[in-house]
């Protein structure tokens, strides 16, 4: 059984690459005969161009296709197809961090903006108006918000309904500086310079301690990574561990209670930098 899944695999990677070459083959030809011209690059460049296009989660598939070729097992290619979902969860849960922190910058520069261009002189609707032109910070409410000073509406309700969405809790200062400018006269730019100042502090503190966690994220991740290590360097000095992994019931024993405690270990010294970071 592992022997044909070996050959299934290599007939696969085979035939695609037949087809690429015909399909280059072909291109090749096509541009000779229009009267020459580029070729383009050749097949291992267009193929680490595809490799450096893939998401990180199918790096799981190709890295559990790799090792059931060297280990003549299956059980690589299940495990690789079931990190896809887990790490498509961490590199979303990455990108919306990165997008709150855009966005958490976009408001800072959203008040000052505002505070500027209220010191020039411009009405408080006008002032917003042209201040979150070039600032981003209203985000997808930006045209509710713009309409609702534009209009004479419910400003700070619009921004209120701004700050729900991810990275746009600053705009809920905004919205308070903003009711009491208007409805009881106070120096709106005094404010929003108050309040920039506090979002500014709020983000470097933030900064600093993912700084200051950044050590021991990394050092669990690479605890993590040393049975891997270990595996490599049996394979090079020609133990063949993956052979006792892989087909001897104390390896597949092994293998799965180390996976289970390396697992839960990972994610146990993850979950207290998060909870350090949230704290």
């Amino acid at each position: 059984m592992s022997a044909g899944v070996v050959a299934v695999v290599c007939a696969g990677v085979a035939a695609w690459m037949v087809a690429d070459g015909r399909g280059a083959a072909s291109r090749r030809a096509r541009s000779l005969l229009d009267g020459g011209g580029a070729v383009g690059p050749p097949v291992w460049m267009r193929v680490a161009g595809r490799m450096r296009g893939l998401r990180a989660e199918w790096w799981a598939p190709v890295a559990g296709v790799v090792i059931a070729v060297l280990g003549a097992s299956v059980l690589p290619l299940l495990a690789g197809a079931a990190g896809v979902p887990l790490l498509r969860r961490v590199r979303r849960a990455a990108e919306e961090r990165r997008y709150r922190e855009r966005r958490g910058d976009a408001v800072v520069a959203l008040c000052a903006a505002l505070a500027g261009e209220v010191r020039a002189g411009w009405q408080p609707g006008e002032a917003l108006t042209r201040a979150a032109r070039d600032s981003g910070g209203l985000g997808e409410a930006q045209a509710l918000v713009l309409a609702a000073a534009r209009f004479g509406g419910d400003v700070p309700g619009a921004l209120a309904d701004a700050a729900r969405q991810p990275g746009g809790d600053g705009l809920l200062g905004l919205a308070a500086c903003w009711r009491v400018a208007v409805d009881r006269g106070a120096g709106l730019a005094a404010g929003l310079d108050r309040l920039e100042g506090a979002l500014r502090a709020e983000r470097d503190q933030r900064a600093d301690l993912r700084a200051q966690l950044a050590g021991a994220r990394s050092t669990a991740v690479m605890l993590a990574g040393l049975p891997v290590l270990g595996l490599l360097l049996g394979t090079a000095l020609g133990a063949d561990p993956l052979h006792v992994v892989l087909h001897s019931m104390a390896g597949l024993g092994c293998l799965f209670v180390g996976a289970a405690l390396e697992g839960g270990g990972l994610w146990w010294a993850l979950r207290i930098v998060r909870g350090a970071e949230a704290a």
